[in-house]
């Protein structure tokens, strides 16, 4: 009887997916990664992807899901200014709708290809930019969906739901995996690596969490 477990990554090469890489590594016994193409910005975060995947060793797929970037206009996938801050009573337009359903729906069935019934993904209640599909309770209600879809069972994990930025950067630290979460990955809304371009909403919250888990480092004994 093979008892070996699997995992599959939804895996942009961000800090917060890498993460989940990594956590995945820890524990599954075997962990395969999906990255998309879906009309974003730009296409370097891809190839940053897929370094990252080479480098932890392990399998690296990417799908075009490029129709998401027909279906609406937002600033990821339209030539849009970005908002700066999150408008009042709605959400920001770095918001793509409908974007994390199918990518899990795709992820399922890719999963399912592979005998795969575990998939990780790095969205987060505790520290998300207002976007409804990052909640729990989207991604229960996705996960029991897609069982009732496909009849099987598959299980959705997040292991960064609850986890704020600097708690990201802690557990990042914990599994070995800091320096190249740090140095490597790309969370840019303007495609620069590392810590980016600096002014971007989503450079200010991962730098914001590394200062302040830094700060905590540096006071331990």
């Amino acid at each position: 009887m093979n008892n070996k477990t699997s995992a599959l990554v939804l895996f942009s090469g961000g800090q917060d997916s890498t993460t989940c890489l990594y956590w995945a590594l820890e524990h599954f016994d075997s962990v395969r990664t999906l990255c998309f193409t879906y009309g974003q910005r730009h296409s370097k975060e891809v190839e940053v992807a897929q370094a990252i995947a080479e480098k932890a060793g392990v399998p690296f797929q990417l799908l075009d899901a490029s129709i998401i970037s027909h279906l609406s206009v937002n600033s990821l996938t339209s030539d849009i200014q970005m908002d700066e801050e999150q408008p009042e009573g709605s959400y920001p337009n770095t918001f793509v709708p409908g974007r994390n359903l199918l990518f899990l729906t795709f992820a399922a069935v890719i999963a399912r290809s592979h005998g795969i019934f575990d998939i990780v993904t790095g969205v987060s209640e505790a520290d998300y930019s207002g976007y409804p599909d990052c909640r729990d309770t989207f991604i229960l209600s996705a996960n029991a969906s897609i069982n009732l879809a496909m009849d099987e069972h598959f299980k959705i994990h997040t292991p960064l739901m609850w986890r704020d930025k600097t708690a990201v950067w802690q557990l990042a630290d914990e599994l070995g995996a800091f320096d190249i979460i740090r140095n490597e990955t790309l969370t840019c809304y303007n495609g620069i690596i590392a810590d980016g371009c600096g002014h971007c909403p989503s450079c200010k919250l991962r730098k914001q969490g590394l200062d302040n888990y830094l700060n905590i480092k540096n006071q331990q004994p």
